[in-house]
């Protein structure tokens, strides 16, 4: 066995190291990797990650948004947060389960004094309330399973950050299951910095597994982690447009009248869009509007510099391009 700790915060090149190990360390049939991210949310694979983020928030925080390679629910990570990953392809026919994977974080916090339990299908929490989430994937015999680790948290960002857009979406895509959460550290008898955690999680699993021993990256392979992170876990098509197409309905409100678009949206890019509404305009006819906006990616700036090509006030008169904008998308 051999163990990776990762000194990169930066989302999308940690998901990238991640299957990296997965999907090229073969010949290591087990692996443990400890990391801590930025500030980021990070999505299921099967999820649609405009309806999991607070869009507005998110680019005010500059909140990394980046889609791993396991299925379930959107979460938050912060710099207090410590993440884990054992990868095995050690099963001999037995189940992947998900406690089992996860008992060594249940074995450490035992060893701090803090009793965590394992739960429903996937969740660890101490006194009922989350403190882990866990996801995993699947390949050919071999599992990734990771887990969040809700150490110290800024909690109040989280709720915000993962405040779900009040539009009408409909899509079928895995939705999020918000649950009760808290962090490890208010739970410890004494207390200790997300590093002496991490060290202490470690720790545990070198006396669990004495002969593991710690691998170092070559240049080329970090160079080929860094393709990846280039190529798939920092793109817009990977983050947002990996999304299953989806249906959006929203309406608002400005000083020159209310607008309700209804659009279709595959790819994270429109392909049909209309609007209905109390607005006023020259010209009745919107198939231009329309038509501008077909192919568009579905993000404020794509949509913004679209309208801005067109005198789009000849449909909707004494709007600004900015609120036509947030009409569209936040």
């Amino acid at each position: 066995m051999i163990y990776i700790v990762n000194q990169s915060n930066k989302p999308d090149y940690n998901i990238a190291l991640e299957e990296y190990c997965f999907k090229k360390l073969l010949h290591h049939d087990k692996i443990f990797i400890l990391w801590i991210n930025e500030p980021a949310i990070i999505v299921g694979k099967h999820q649609n990650t405009i309806e999991e983020i607070n869009p507005e928030y998110v680019k005010e925080h500059g909140i990394h948004v980046v889609r791993r390679i396991t299925g379930g629910g959107a979460v938050y990570h912060d710099l207090n947060n410590l993440n884990y990953t054992i990868i095995s392809n050690e099963n001999k026919g037995v189940d992947f389960d998900f406690k089992t994977f996860s008992q060594p974080v249940i074995d450490t916090l035992a060893e701090l004094g803090v009793t965590a339990e394992f739960t429903g299908r996937n969740d660890l929490v101490i006194n009922g309330k989350k403190i882990c989430g866990n996801a995993q994937a699947y390949i050919k015999g071999r599992v990734m399973h990771h887990g969040c680790l809700l150490f110290d948290t800024d909690l109040s960002v989280l709720t915000k950050a993962l405040e779900a857009p009040k539009d009408k979406i409909d899509s079928k895509s895995t939705k999020s299951v918000r649950s009760v959460v808290d962090n490890i550290l208010p739970n410890l008898p004494e207390k200790i910095s997300v590093n002496e955690f991490s060290d202490k999680l470690l720790a545990h699993m070198k006396s669990k597994f004495p002969e593991m021993s710690e691998y170092r990256f070559s240049d080329a392979e970090l160079a080929e982690i860094e393709e990846l992170r280039a190529s798939k876990f920092g793109t817009w098509e990977w983050n947002y447009g990996y999304s299953p197409k989806f249906d959006i309905r929203r309406e608002t409100r400005f000083a020159p009248g209310k607008i309700q678009v209804f659009a279709n949206v595959e790819h994270s890019a429109i392909t049909q869009i209309r609007f209905f509404g109390t607005f006023f305009g020259n010209n009745s006819d919107l198939t231009e509007v329309e038509n501008a906006l077909k192919g568009v990616k579905y993000t404020p700036e794509a949509i913004h510099e679209a309208l801005s090509k067109i005198e789009f006030n000849n449909w909707f008169a004494g709007f600004t391009l900015e609120e036509l904008t947030r009409a569209i998308v936040d």
